[in-house]
């Protein structure tokens, strides 16, 4: 991800995209969509930076696949594989409750 100033040409382009707050602007050419403008104000560069990252981009979506798909593991089985079932595993399990 890249950052720069804005050149003086595009100040005004600035203000448009101000105007807009937090809702997203599209711009179109023969009215399809072939930009978008997204306002960063409440947003963290981790954030944008894994969300235009095409490597976690194709995570998310294996995930997302494998839950349709019903692939899932569930609370306890991850707990039963974590720690050895024993008497003060059952304890904190329960504690937690």
């Amino acid at each position: 991800m890249k950052a720069m100033k804005l050149p003086k040409e595009l100040q005004s382009f600035l203000k448009v995209a101000e105007t807009a707050a937090e809702e997203t602007l599209v711009f179109t050419k023969k009215k399809r969509p072939v930009a978008a403008l997204v306002s960063l104000r409440k947003v963290d560069r981790e954030s944008l930076g894994l969300s235009t990252n095409p490597a976690f981009l194709k995570i998310i979506e294996t995930a997302r696949k494998e839950i349709r798909a019903g692939k899932t593991t569930s609370l306890e089985e991850l707990e039963k594989k974590a720690m050895p079932p024993n008497k003060s595993a059952r304890r904190i399990r329960k504690s937690r409750r």
